[in-house]
């Protein structure tokens, strides 16, 4: 049988592009061939010298050191029943802040304190009064009684050691009352369970202390204030004392409930 001429040229064609189709499949599976990389060359060494560790902060300058004696003392610890609540110095009690309560320290004075069961020491800011538990002398946050571990002990003997004071608790005296009967104003509160913790911490040092209501915009206010003055000078020396403790202070009007 004979092949039409028409029939060999589609052949033909057919052959061809299958040819080039399978020529092209080869080549772009050969390996392609790429320039060598150039040699890796480290970097020159650093020869510049390790800066020096620099020194020790210095303390603020409103810290002042103080000269304490160390003594053994009977210490407990507080923390969420009162955390969130205010201090006997204004500030808000924050159970893990290395802070606590002392009786007479004024507040911002910085103890080292030790449990003498491990020798674990650390230090804490007096900013609150107390305990009001009698026996006991120091009442530390929950972080500070952490640090030595005092949590399990509960209550238990210390080692205290003042050797600082933070003097941003020194208050400035407020009020220009100067005549009539005066009084020394120390907080105000809504709450009146504030309130009274604020005259009970006063009252470990101090007489004359009452809480007096008033209402400001239908709110009641329990403010805490101390003694019934006439002369100006021993009101304003009675206040200054209270500030320098760090108590916040404020000279006004007697007013009888």
């Amino acid at each position: 049988m004979f092949l039409s001429e028409s029939l060999i040229l589609k052949r033909i064609t057919f052959l061809g592009i299958f040819l080039i189709f399978f020529v092209v499949l080869i080549s772009s599976c050969a390996p392609v061939k790429r320039p060598p990389s150039p040699p890796y060359i480290p970097p020159p060494p650093d020869e510049r010298p390790i800066p020096p560790r620099p020194p020790d902060k210095e303390p603020p300058r409103d810290l002042e050191k103080v000269e304490g004696i160390k003594q053994r003392v009977i210490a407990s610890w507080y923390g969420k029943d009162f955390h969130g609540r205010p201090t006997a110095s204004g500030e808000q009690f924050n159970m893990y802040a290395l802070t606590c309560a002392h009786k007479e320290f004024p507040f911002g004075t910085m103890l080292r304190v030790t449990n003498p069961y491990n020798n674990k020491t650390t230090q804490c800011t007096v900013n609150d009064r107390g305990p009001f538990v009698q026996g006991r002398d120091l009442d530390m946050s929950y972080a500070t009684a952490k640090e030595i571990n005092f949590i399990g002990l509960g209550v238990g003997p210390v080692d205290i050691e003042p050797f600082a004071r933070d003097l941003r608790y020194v208050k400035v005296v407020r009020g220009s009352i100067t005549s009539g009967l005066m009084t020394i104003q120390i907080g105000s509160f809504r709450e009146e369970a504030n309130a009274k913790r604020l005259k009970q911490a006063l009252d470990l040092r101090y007489k004359d202390v009452y809480i007096s209501q008033v209402f400001i915009n239908g709110v009641k206010f329990h403010r805490v204030r101390l003694g019934v003055f006439k002369d100006k000078d021993e009101v304003r020396l009675t206040a200054e004392r209270l500030a320098q403790e760090g108590y916040d202070t404020l000279i006004t009007q007697y007013e009888r409930n």
